[in-house]
């Protein structure tokens, strides 16, 4: 099987390197060292767990943004090459069986994590009555122990390691459940928010099979929760769909479905969706440079224009920024987006390519949104001065002081980049290991700050 997997990627590069010799303008040198640059590329890929066919199919994508020649073979022969990346053809046996055992395990965790939202209920607890302040802080406890579980038995993760990962989501369960918060404490939200976070980080621990010190791997993580985050939204489009033609339907004749689709279908639909989100971007994971890069692409120049336009504004009407509870949600998630953007496009970005204008877009995307995050930071210190410190101030300045401090650096290197003076891979470094940083936060702020504000 691997011996014919070798013949097909040799006659697949010899497809590639007859074109290449038919331009006159291509010298056979030329010609050689593309190929070379082409086999060291397939030969990463492939290394990284892709099949042969999409890391030929990859590889000449990525060649394609150095080399005209080879973006025109690309356009040339897109049928085969999209056909391979879709339909990869008949799997080897391997892959298979794996397939087939992934299936029903990743079945059995979407049934727990559906079935777990319900077991409150078992003790008079009910999502769509009084008791939401309980299953908001408890969320992501009900779905994402389950996620974590599937990645422990994909990746074969150590015993050891996986003791830590229950430890932690212990931790978490503790926190949210045995500090007591009123039902209106601004603790109470914080630790809605901040857990699900706090507990994704951990989900990535399992995903890298416990080698969270791996650059690599963490990155990896990351472009899996770009990938997860859309197809959690494409299931969620078809979900309200499915909602609104279930509900419609059983009105006709005169049953009305509103109590089932409250305490039942919706969440335990959320839950489930999570799992089967995750397993999506596992089965399609040869294409996972696809989805969000290019939506990278469309939304860099919005945002940046966007951005550009507020501070204008600002300046234009020398109106500062209100720093009510509701304008820093806003602004925080303005910010994340932001280093989504970033992040997103450094994920599929070819390191080695020069700077273009893509890479200048991104970097005044960067530097409006440290400007913004500076103002918004002068705003809420001059409220802190005013009106003293509240869990909800705090956690906002801390929060803006940890994006202030990525987007600054991020902007050095970003600068030093389009100047020539700093290699690419620099910026993927930072993001990478900036991470640890959230998690520190979120952890902070779920086991911290009840206690430092007195649960209020």
């Amino acid at each position: 099987m691997i011996a014919e997997s070798d013949n097909d990627l040799e006659g697949q590069i010899a497809q590639w390197r007859a074109y290449m010799q038919r331009r006159r303008a291509l010298h056979r040198t030329d010609a050689e060292e593309l190929e070379d640059h082409l086999r060291n590329r397939v030969t990463e890929l492939t290394e990284a767990g892709l099949h042969t066919d999409e890391a030929f199919l990859i590889a000449v994508k990525r060649m394609g943004s150095l080399d005209e020649l080879s973006r025109e073979f690309a356009r040339e022969h897109s049928e085969r090459l999209w056909k391979q990346l879709v339909l990869p053809g008949e799997p080897d046996a391997p892959a298979a069986a794996r397939t087939r055992r992934e299936l029903p395990v990743m079945v059995l965790c979407a049934a727990v994590a559906a079935l777990a939202i319900k077991v409150p209920s078992l003790f008079g607890l009910d999502i769509s009555g009084d008791d939401g302040p309980f299953f908001a802080r408890n969320f992501s406890l009900f779905a994402l122990p389950a996620l974590a579980a599937y990645f422990v038995w994909q990746r074969r993760v150590a015993p050891r390691t996986v003791g830590v990962l229950a430890l932690l989501f212990v931790l978490g369960g503790v926190a949210a459940n045995a500090y007591p918060m009123a039902d209106d404490s601004q603790t109470l939200v914080l630790t809605a928010i901040h857990l699900p976070l706090a507990l994704w980080l951990v989900v990535g621990v399992a995903y890298v099979g416990g080698d969270w010190r791996s650059d690599r791997r963490r990155m990896d993580f990351i472009r899996f929760t770009g990938e997860w985050l859309i197809y959690l939204a494409l299931i969620g489009l078809g979900g309200g769909v499915l909602t609104a033609f279930t509900a419609g339907t059983f009105r006709a004749i005169g049953l009305d479905t509103e109590g089932f689709i409250e305490s039942w279908l919706l969440p335990c639909g959320a839950m489930a969706a999570v799992i089967v989100a995750a397993w999506l971007v596992e089965a399609k994971q040869s294409v996972i440079e696809n989805m969000a890069p290019v939506l990278t692409r469309v939304f860099t120049p919005l945002f940046a224009a966007t951005l550009l336009a507020f501070l204008v504004a600002i300046v234009w009407t020398t109106s500062g920024i209100d720093v009510e509870r509701d304008a820093l949600i806003l602004f925080d998630l303005l910010l994340v987006i932001v280093l989504g953007l970033l992040l997103y496009s450094i994920s599929a970005r070819d390191l080695m390519a020069r700077p273009g204008l893509f890479d200048r877009l991104q970097f005044a995307l960067v530097v409006s949104a440290l400007v913004i995050d500076a103002l918004v930071l002068v705003a809420i210190t001059g409220r802190i001065t005013e009106w003293g410190f509240s869990p909800n101030k705090t956690a906002a300045l801390g929060e803006n002081i940890i994006l202030l401090a990525n987007l600054a650096w991020s902007a050095w290197l970003f600068l030093g980049f389009i100047r020539g003076r700093m290699p690419f891979a620099r910026l993927e470094l930072w993001q990478t290991r900036y991470v640890i940083v959230y998690a520190v936060w979120a952890w902070a702020v779920v086991l911290v700050f009840p206690l430092a504000f007195n649960f209020g």
